[in-house]
């Protein structure tokens, strides 16, 4: 397995969607320009770009393969698995993974609370005995995974677990919608492999609902922290659902594909409300 093969797997494009959080929680827990003068931060910010990314999807790509193989999105916008390459995959995963993971424990033992969230929720939404991505409504609420890289940055540097909830529970909503509305392209591939997921049982229309109501609460509860970037949720994804309703399968895969930059942007905008104290 190329190292090239390997970084498609962990999804470049996608690596914000864990080391955003990251940043998140480090500025949260440390706010001063010195970050960037900690070791600590360093390690994380490793382990959240390439390794994490490469567990999270690369354990993912190993049980999807069924799934996988009909989808025509896994020959072109990311990579197919075959079950001759899993061995070398798991064998990757385990040295990326395993030394970042022991050295942050050890070191940082309140690190241990965010990091056995994301291995939990990481590895039980694809893998048995739980594999949430085929039971409805629990592939959703497991994509939550995306939110203990925060709190991993904020326990590394304010040594406290005490975390807004609203802030928390804002990200864990975001994290649901976004994950349902991805799963709208692959319903017609689902359903040929017999899996249930939340899209394949509410329909593409109905599971654009879904997402409409988790990202309106998810602005609401951010709009309690940080008000600029709490209506910039609403509005603006409100406005992609929006123009999901009416677009076909094709667009609407087209419009998945912005939600990178978009999820960038709101990110960063919640990053300057953080350092700058804006409410």
């Amino acid at each position: 397995m190329t190292i090239g093969k390997l970084i498609r797997i962990a999804r470049p494009r996608f690596n914000l969607y864990l080391l955003g959080p990251y940043l998140i929680g480090c500025t949260m827990g440390f706010t001063s320009i010195q970050i960037l003068f900690q070791w600590q931060f360093w390690l994380g910010f490793v382990y959240f770009t390439l390794p994490a990314n490469l567990l999270i999807y690369g354990v993912n790509d190993i049980f999807d393969y069924e799934t996988d193989k009909l989808n025509p999105k896994k020959q072109t916008y990311e990579a197919l698995v075959t079950p001759a390459e899993h061995t070398r995959l798991w064998t990757w995963i385990m040295l990326l993974n395993v030394p970042f993971v022991l050295v942050l424990c050890l070191v940082f033992p309140l690190t241990i609370v965010g990091l056995v969230g994301f291995l939990f929720f990481g590895l039980q939404y694809s893998a048995p005995p739980i594999r949430a991505k085929a039971t409805p409504f629990f592939d959703s609420i497991f994509n939550i995974l995306y939110v203990f890289p925060g709190i991993v940055g904020y326990t590394l540097f304010a040594h406290s677990l005490q975390m807004d909830w609203h802030l928390l529970l804002s990200a864990g909503l975001w994290t649901m919608a976004m994950h349902t509305y991805s799963a709208i392209p692959d319903i017609a591939a689902d359903r040929e492999s017999n899996t249930h997921t939340t899209a394949t049982v509410l329909g593409s229309q109905w599971t654009l609902m879904y997402c409409l109501v988790c990202f309106t609460l998810s602005g609401a509860l951010l709009a309690q922290v940080s008000l600029l970037p709490g209506l910039f949720i609403t509005l603006v994804y409100g406005f992609m659902i929006a123009l999901s309703f009416s677009a076909n399968m094709a667009k609407l895969f087209q419009l998945y594909t912005y939600f990178p930059l978009l999820n960038t942007a709101v990110g960063f905008l919640l990053l300057l409300s953080i350092v700058f104290g804006w409410a």
